[in-house]
This record gives structure tokens, sequence and C-alpha cells, in this order.
């Protein structure tokens, strides 16, 4: 199935002057994905009103306090008045607006319904903040539970057990196995806390580095689609990213490759990025986007089904966006499931190390109370 659009979208390169990053234009300052939102709320009306572009901008540039978004709305007036199309404009704030957005702007120019688009960036960028938040509501109270767990601990091994030392080493040859480690771990965090603080700035250095390297890209990439429990969460996430800008690009007349490399943009995995490649491989080829969505460990086949459907039946935007909600709810179902789970298992990983370590008191003070009986 090819959907051609009206026009080319744009590149960042392609709109006259180079586009320059944020800290180069405005002193270092960024703006949000809020600012981001709010600009396109507010043209969305304004357009919707009858406004012209240029009105609109200056209507814009009226309302705004925030200096650095004042200054980008009076980039963009310029540049519509000096001729360039609204897309074009877009394309000289690269890390602002993406390239989903420009290509989207650049479809519905001449068609004429280029606030019916903004209304539905708008929607994307609501579902992918929603999605946000349900990811981290989940992970927020396991997430707290484990930081609490570790400085109960530390509170412990610094202040309490100190307090036990010289009591104990009455009885240094009849003390726990427990005991002895967690009174060693004590007085390695009492002495030689400079040690710790420094091996963990230069463990997590070093796994920062590693992170960032090309290597700890691929295999933590490669990771979050093959280790089992999270390669579920992180396929149904990917999925819904790229599923959802392929629906949003194909039903605005963008074409088939530059939607699908708009939507392998959107996903931050490199193992994920091939495969989407890879489809737009077999779509160059004269196949079809089904085709390309078969075989992948990481794609369930109902997918590829579902997408070969929507091709055959013309219906493909409006298949892939029931495919990316579908994707979305299971995403949160998944979540909360696993929410649900970690939090007695924190408990019960608490519990254990609390029971460890008022054993590890208890017991010596048993022993000496029957020493002296």
């Amino acid at each position: 199935m090819a959907i051609q659009n009206q026009k080319k979208p744009l590149k960042a390169s392609e709109s006259g002057n180079q586009a320059r990053p944020w800290y180069q234009s405005f002193g270092g300052s960024k703006l949000t994905a809020k600012d981001r939102k709010f600009f396109t709320e507010q043209m969305a009306l304004l357009l919707e009103t009858g406004s012209n572009l240029q009105a609109s901008l200056q209507a814009l540039k009226s309302q705004v306090s925030k200096p650095e978004m004042r200054e980008l709305v009076a980039r963009l007036q310029d540049d519509i008045e000096q001729g360039r199309q609204f897309s074009a404009a877009l394309a000289q704030h690269p890390d602002f607006f993406s390239q989903t957005y420009i290509n989207l702007i650049a479809a519905s120019e001449d068609a004429g319904y280029m606030h019916e688009v903004l209304e539905q960036l708008l929607e994307m960028e609501d579902k992918r903040e929603q999605l946000q938040q349900t990811i981290v509501s989940a992970l927020s109270y396991p997430v707290f539970l484990l930081v609490f767990a570790i400085a109960v601990v530390i509170f412990v091994l610094a202040v309490v057990f100190p307090k036990f030392a010289d009591l104990f080493s009455q009885i240094a040859d009849q003390l726990p196995a427990t005991t002895v480690f967690l009174m060693a771990t004590s007085d390695f965090i009492q002495h030689d806390w400079g040690y710790l603080l420094g091996g963990l700035v230069v463990f997590f250095g070093i796994l920062k580095w590693w992170l960032a390297s090309e290597q700890g890209k691929q295999k933590t990439d490669a990771a979050k689609l093959r280790l089992p429990l999270i390669r579920e969460i992180f396929s149904q996430l990917y999925l819904v990213q790229s599923l959802r800008v392929l629906s949003l690009s194909l039903g605005n007349g963008v074409n088939v490759i530059d939607a699908l490399r708009t939507s392998r943009s959107v996903v931050n995995n490199r193992i994920f990025q091939h495969f989407m490649r890879q489809v737009e491989d077999q779509v160059e080829q004269g196949k079809g986007i089904a085709i390309g969505f078969q075989g992948a460990a990481f794609i369930p086949p109902v997918v590829a089904q579902m997408i070969k459907t929507g091709e055959e039946t013309g219906q493909l935007p409006k298949v892939l966006e029931r495919l990316s909600n579908y994707y979305e709810a299971e995403l949160s179902k998944r979540l909360q499931t696993l929410s649900r789970m970690a939090e007695p298992l924190m408990l019960l990983i608490m519990g254990a190390v609390v029971g460890v370590i008022v054993s590890s008191l208890i017991l010596p003070i048993f022993k000496l109370s029957r020493a002296v009986g």
C-alpha cells in the first residue's frame, strides 16, 4: 500500500539556514515539551477560528511570557514574512519540533487542514504524557521502598551497631556469622566511608561511560528486547510509540517511507530501529508493511496480521491507531500488575533484611546475659 503526500516533508537542513541548537540560540536555556504543547494548542485554536498563519503567530507572541518562547515565535514569524512555508520555519528548530511534527505540518499546509493536524499532534502529546505518568506511577513506590530500605540499613550500620561494638567484643569468638559480617561492615562504613564513596563514584562513572558507549548501548538495547519480564514491557512500549506516529503520519498524507522513517526515530532502541529500517527496505522493494513486521521475535504475530488486513482494506491508519491504543492499554495493565507484585516482594525483602539485622543484635545479647548469669 502506498500513500503519497501532496509534497515531500522537509528535513531540518532543507529550510534555508542551518538549524542551530538551542544552547547557541538562547544561551543554554531549553524549551520543554510543556512549551511545545502550549504552542500546538494555541496555534490549533487560533487557526480554527479563522486567523491566518501570520496573525496567529503574532497573537501567540503577545500571549507568551517566557523569553525563549517569545523568541521562537518571533523567528517563526520572520520566516513566514520572508516567504518560507510553516514547515520550513519549524525545521529551523529540530530540538523543539520533531521530524514527525514537521512532516505532518508539511503534509497539511497545501491541503488546508493544518489546525486539525495540530489537534492530532496535541492529542498525541497528551497520550505520550499519560503513558509516561503510568510508567512513573508504576515504578515510583517500588523504587521508594528500595531507597528507604537501603537508607535504613545504612543508618543501622552507621549509628546503631557501633554502640554494641564494645559489648560484643567480650564474646567475639561466639558471635554469629551474620553479626561478625555486619560489625565489619559497620566498622568499614564508620572509618573507611571515603573509600566506599570513591568506589561508588568510580563504579557509576565506569557504568555511565559503558552505557554511553556504542557497545553498551547495543547490549542494553538488546537486553530490553530479550530478557524475560522486561521484554514484553519494552516491546509494547516501542510498538505504541512507533505505530501511533505511523498511523498519524499515514492518515495525514505522509508517504510510507517518510512515515516509517519518522516512526523509527521516535523509538530509542537500536535493535527496534534496525527492525524498522528493514521494514523500510521491504517497502522500497515493493512489498507491504505487513511483510516487514513478520518474523521479528519481539513483534506479536497479530500485529502483522492486522497490518495486512489494514493494507488490503485501505484502512491502515485506522488499524495502526487501534493497535497502538490496544498495546497502550496492555502496557498499562502489565505495569500495574508488576507494580502490585513488586510491592509485597519489596516488603518481604525488607522484612528479611530487618530480621537478619535484629537477630544479629539480639542473639549476642542473649549469649551475654547467659554468660553473666
